[in-house]
């Protein structure tokens, strides 16, 4: 954490929630209950280690709401986790799922430990033990709580937990459905793994079509031409950098762990990737200069900015030297309130991490309504719409003696498969967000930045559940 980071991730998480909170109508005590987190659940339990020690590991599950069942949320496997994160990540996950519009309450988990220090046989004992603790306690279910990948974890980490979960939930017919995240074989949806990155990708996108926005950033509308800067390149960064790429925009920075790599004509993130395979670093890939210090590619001269590593990375010391004009947040809160408050006064648009990364959650919710419908997506629908396209094609065809080209033809004859609508799906999400938010920004313009009006955005449909459900009287 920053040296001017006097409070916790969970207090700033709140901070950020009341500032929000003065432009909503709603009482005291309703904001009081969507702020606070319903279930902490601690646990120890030892784990026998390879070389026949017994080790004890100190793990997590938060709800942080129920006003939607089930709660959702991914785990974590780090040397960093504590409760104060997880419940910080957990309350974040609330007001994530509730401005994309997916019916969740928030919830996180966390294991206490660097999964580089333990071989998979050890990983994987230590993931169905914390299944089984969580079943114990009814903390994960279908319809209760589902979990997904986070830091540290991934799709083998999530077979493990549907296998364990099914085994001691033997007949129960959605079992499939407690976690996301999945391999495909095991019930898991394509286009899972580039949804965080594509939809930061979707949401950037949105904002820069929009004229009004642009004009007061100095910016031409679209994509087109914007160069890039993101800084790591895990699973969300490098997806991030591809998208943009794809699209017309030029990465011109990637940074990691180890140092920043800099190309005024743009890099590839695919060469990238190869060039660390074989050498374990980004560092003098061919092509590319090295900057002096890692940190410096946050304060490049840019257009977009994608912080895609670690929380708190952008604090009071070194928001004032950031140039970007837009900071796209796809990692969990690296930028902290007093970077907020600058950039507030500099006029940078920060395009807040709580929706802009919720790929994720959307995708996964498209995952867990598959699990529960046990049908694959596009697989009712596929063959018809291509026969039907085939005919249309066949009849203008007919009427115009003409003939459209292979490529075109390809194109408007395909029937959407489960990646297609998938990515479809999460587009429509993240259009549809990014609009909802900039709309109540509008509609207040004392409502100081994009963040503030995410969470009234939250906080209104979180509080609308609550006073429908009548938990209030």
């Amino acid at each position: 954490m920053s040296s001017n980071q006097q409070y916790s991730f969970f207090q700033s998480v709140e901070k950020s929630f009341d500032k929000a909170a003065k432009f909503t109508k709603w009482d005291l005590g309703i904001l009081e209950q969507i702020k606070a987190c319903n279930s902490v659940y601690q646990m120890r339990f030892p784990v026998k280690r390879d070389d026949g020690s017994i080790e004890v590991i100190e793990a997590y599950r938060v709800q942080h709401s129920q006003h939607k069942s089930p709660c959702k949320g991914g785990i974590r496997f780090s040397d960093e986790v504590n409760q104060d994160e997880v419940m910080a990540l957990a309350s974040l996950m609330t007001y994530k799922c509730a401005i994309v519009n997916v019916p969740f309450g928030g919830g996180k988990g966390g294991i206490k430990i660097n999964p580089r220090n333990y071989s998979t046989y050890e990983l994987e004992k230590i993931t169905r033990r914390y299944t089984a603790e969580l079943v114990k306690k009814n903390f994960i279910g279908p319809g209760i709580d589902v979990p997904a990948p986070d830091y540290g974890t991934g799709p083998r980490e999530m077979a493990w937990i549907v296998d364990t979960y099914a085994s001691l939930k033997p007949g129960e017919i959605d079992a499939a459905g407690c976690v996301t995240g999945k391999p495909i074989t095991q019930g898991g949806v394509r286009g899972r793994t580039e949804a965080t990155g594509l939809g930061v990708f979707f949401g950037i996108r949105e904002v820069c079509n929009m004229e009004d926005v642009m004009k007061k950033l100095g910016l031409s509308t679209g994509i087109q031409g914007k160069t890039v800067v993101v800084q790591g390149i895990g699973n969300v960064g490098y997806h991030s950098a591809k998208f943009f790429r794809e699209n017309g925009a030029k990465v011109i920075c990637i940074s990691e762990h180890d140092g920043a790599v800099y190309n005024v004509n743009g890099l590839h993130e695919d060469e990238l990737i190869a060039f660390r395979k074989q050498t374990g670093s980004i560092i003098n890939a061919p092509g590319t200069t090295l900057l002096a210090k890692k940190e410096d590619a946050l304060e490049l001269e840019c257009d977009i900015l994608i912080p895609a590593a670690l929380e708190n990375v952008i604090n009071g010391e070194n928001a004032p030297r950031i140039k970007a004009k837009i900071i796209g947040e796809a990692a969990n809160g690296p930028c902290t309130p007093e970077a907020d408050e600058i950039f507030n006064q500099r006029g940078i648009l920060c395009v807040p991490d709580m929706y802009l990364n919720a790929g994720g959650v959307t995708v996964s919710y498209f995952e867990w309504l598959k699990n529960l419908s046990h049908v694959r997506y596009g697989r009712m629908e596929k063959r018809f719409t291509e026969n039907l396209n085939t005919h249309i094609l066949g009849q203008i065809e007919g009427l115009t003696g003409k003939r459209v080209n292979d490529q075109e033809r390809a194109f408007i004859m395909h029937g959407p498969d489960e990646q297609d609508l998938v990515h479809s799906g999460l587009e429509e999400t993240m259009i549809t967000a990014t609009r909802e938010i900039m709309e109540i920004w509008k509609e207040n313009p004392a409502i100081p930045d994009m963040r503030t009006a995410a969470y009234v955005n939250a906080i209104n449909k979180v509080a609308t559940s609550y006073a429908e459900l009548g938990i209030f009287p």
